[in-house]
């Protein structure tokens, strides 16, 4: 379970997020939505330590992100960031193999390398495990990062906007991809999404965000409303029920 308790972050004088609140349960894929500027990527990125809190407290399974040491945190909980540019002229298996140095220090073992083989078949990149990551599709290499953190093989994987730069196809796969991740493997998926469809489709939980805060929390079902979604994002929506989805539509 993770746990955050009246988190807040300023950049100059901007509050970006305001005292949020948050029990994220173990299990499952929960979507983080809400307008630019709501905070979703920066609460994140204090859940994960990548940048520290201006107050409050983030706790992993009870291990307070500030004080633990950084080899123990990223046993429990991983994260892809938007921005995941490499500059060094990696193959695929080299990038999914930096997912075990927290567990070896560089020092890859024969388990390791099975772990390595489990996330390249699962994202099903064997065929291009040889390939530089300058010579993959966007969707591709967005797969390749994937894989590498599902090799990190934690309790908890954070993913920001993930579908960014991916067209429908792709971005399909990708949501399909972290479904059976939490499914099949156990994990905790926890998406910063743009697409109200995509976290409807997917997700177990959505957290909306806006203004900083937590404006509201539940199943799509609880969520995906007209009047829910027009109070969060201020302008006016229709919802629709297609195959048993809720399906969102603001053209009008």
């Amino acid at each position: 379970m993770i746990r955050i308790d009246n988190v807040s972050k300023r950049y100059g004088g901007t509050l970006v997020v305001d005292g949020v609140d948050l029990t994220l349960a173990g299990g499952g894929l929960t979507s983080i939505i809400g307008p630019n500027g709501a905070g979703k990527s920066t609460l994140l990125s204090m859940i994960s330590r990548l940048i520290g809190m201006d107050a409050g407290t983030v706790t992993v399974d009870g291990l307070d992100v500030t004080r633990t040491p950084g080899d123990v945190l990223a046993r429990r909980l991983s994260i892809l960031r938007q921005d995941n540019a490499m500059t060094a002229r990696l193959t695929v298996r080299d990038l999914v193999a930096f997912g075990r140095y927290p567990h070896n220090k560089g020092r890859l073992t024969v388990d390791d390398g099975r772990h390595i083989d489990r996330a390249l078949a699962y994202l099903e990149l064997d065929g291009l495990k040889g390939r530089f990551l300058d010579e993959l599709s966007g969707g591709q290499r967005q797969r390749a990062f994937v894989a590498m953190v599902l090799c990190q093989d934690t309790d908890y994987m954070l993913f920001d906007e993930p579908l960014n730069n991916l067209d429908i196809k792709h971005a399909v796969t990708m949501m399909r991809l972290l479904r059976r991740a939490a499914e099949d493997l156990g994990k905790t998926v926890v998406v910063v999404l743009h697409d109200i469809n995509f976290a409807s489709c997917h997700s177990d939980r959505i957290i909306a965000m806006k203004n900083g805060r937590v404006a509201e929390q539940g199943s799509p079902e609880e969520i995906v409303r007209a009047e829910v979604l027009e109070a969060i994002y201020g302008t006016a929506f229709a919802i629709h029920m297609i195959d048993g989805q809720r399906i969102a539509t603001y053209f009008r």
